[in-house]
């Protein structure tokens, strides 16, 4: 087991104050950390984890309090704030944006256990934030007061920086010939063994390695079953009366993947336009050396590259707006709402792929070097994009079949 877990401590539950600070300032203070995270991005990836540095400094800017439950300080804002405050992190660091919306958005998660869980995670220490691993690989046998807990775990993004982590667990059948439950299983992170097989292609410093443990001991409240997250009316929500509690599970929990990826794709922007602004063709194309910016193929590229990454970030505002709207007035969301959401913020994603394609594209040879940002960004844009939930072949067919009345199967939306 790993000696310590990284994290940094915050004020005490009675230190608690009201909501003082508003979604703008939130963005705002996203905005100001980009350069020093920009500034990290190879350090970050070198590392193969998001440092405790830049997590803390984070924390510090109470950006993980935007989706926490207020009765532990939080703000509980919408997800559409969340979605924004997680773009400006990603244009900073694709790793580090990854990291910040998926643990950042656990805090929904956690917030629909019973409230003795809660109260073991925030009642000792309100900023802490969580890992998790959804796929129910680990299976749990009922012992005295509990379970006992053996399993091994992939791509727990960011679980070296949180002192709890989630974990998706099989529940044999009682009875034979009876279907297995599936549950989610709430362990410190400390009482886990780690294996550091992070070695990737892109988002390399999200630190999404492999967990395992054998025979733990977890307390019986500490078990969510997988039905109770879908419901709209988790045990949670007898605590915590806001919106986001009462929203599905996995009906929120892809707009954590997708905010960073939109950002990933308009930090390739970014760098672009200030390497362009200054560079200028050898005169390879041209008879003579020109500045690259008044070549029009590249402003065509920059302008797919921006037209894709716009379009995007509206189609999953618009949605997640007409999320916390629906919810927010007591509604239950439609199946229907449900399918175009994963189907939108799929095709978002495929958007995003679309402008770091044309921006790499763009950059020609200069573009190549491994200490060059672009091509960090392109391969991060590109790995996210590759998670089941952005896919958008999945994703796509699954709108379209329920838009045709037919039955969605098993996918979880």
């Amino acid at each position: 087991m790993p000696d310590t877990i990284e994290t940094s401590t915050s004020e005490s539950t009675a230190e608690m104050t009201p909501v003082t600070v508003s979604p703008s300032e939130l963005v705002r203070r996203a905005q100001s950390l980009v350069p020093m995270i920009r500034e990290r991005q190879e350090e970050t990836e070198a590392n193969g984890r998001v440092s405790a540095e830049i997590f803390g400094a984070i924390r510090d800017a109470e950006i993980f309090k935007i989706l926490l439950p207020r009765r532990y300080g939080g703000f509980e804002y919408g997800l559409d704030t969340f979605a924004e405050v997680g773009f400006e992190i990603a244009r900073g660091c694709g790793s580090v944006g990854w990291v910040n919306s998926v643990t950042a958005m656990y805090h929904v998660f956690l917030g629909m256990y019973p409230e003795r869980a809660q109260d073991d995670v925030w009642g000792e220490d309100p900023g802490a934030v969580l890992a998790a691993s959804f796929t129910p690989t680990g299976t749990v046998t009922p012992v005295d007061g509990g379970y006992s807990l053996t399993g091994k775990w992939m791509f727990c993004s960011g679980v070296d920086n949180c002192a709890w982590t989630i974990v998706g667990v099989t529940i044999p059948a009682a009875v034979e010939g009876e279907p297995d439950g599936k549950a989610y299983a709430l362990v410190r992170t400390s009482e886990f063994d780690m294996e550091n097989n992070w070695n990737v292609v892109g988002l390399s410093g999200t630190g999404s390695k492999n967990i395992m443990c054998n025979e733990l001991f977890v307390p019986e409240y500490r078990l969510l079953p997988i039905e109770e997250t879908m419901t709209g009316n988790p045990p949670g929500a007898a605590v915590n009366d806001g919106p986001l509690y009462r929203i599905p599970l996995f009906a929120a929990m892809s707009c954590s993947l997708v905010a960073p990826i939109m950002g990933m794709a308009q930090g390739a922007i970014d760098e672009f336009i200030d390497l362009t602004k200054g560079r200028i063709t050898r005169g390879a194309a041209l008879s003579k050396p020109a500045p690259m910016a008044e070549l029009p193929g590249i402003q065509l590229k920059l302008g797919e590259a921006m037209a894709a990454v716009d379009s995007a970030r509206l189609l999953v505002d618009r949605d997640l707006k007409d999320i916390m709207e629906t919810v927010s007035s007591g509604r239950e969301l439609t199946i229907d709402q449900r399918a175009r959401n994963k189907g939108d913020w799929g095709y978002a994603a495929r958007l995003s792929v679309q402008a770091v394609d044309a921006i790499f594209a763009a950059s020609g040879g200069g573009g190549l070097f491994k200490t060059g940002r672009i091509q960090r960004y392109w391969r991060d844009t590109h790995a996210g994009s590759a998670h089941i939930s952005m896919n958008w072949d999945a994703v796509g067919a699954l709108y379209g079949r329920v838009t045709l009345g037919l039955p969605s199967g098993p996918a979880q939306f």
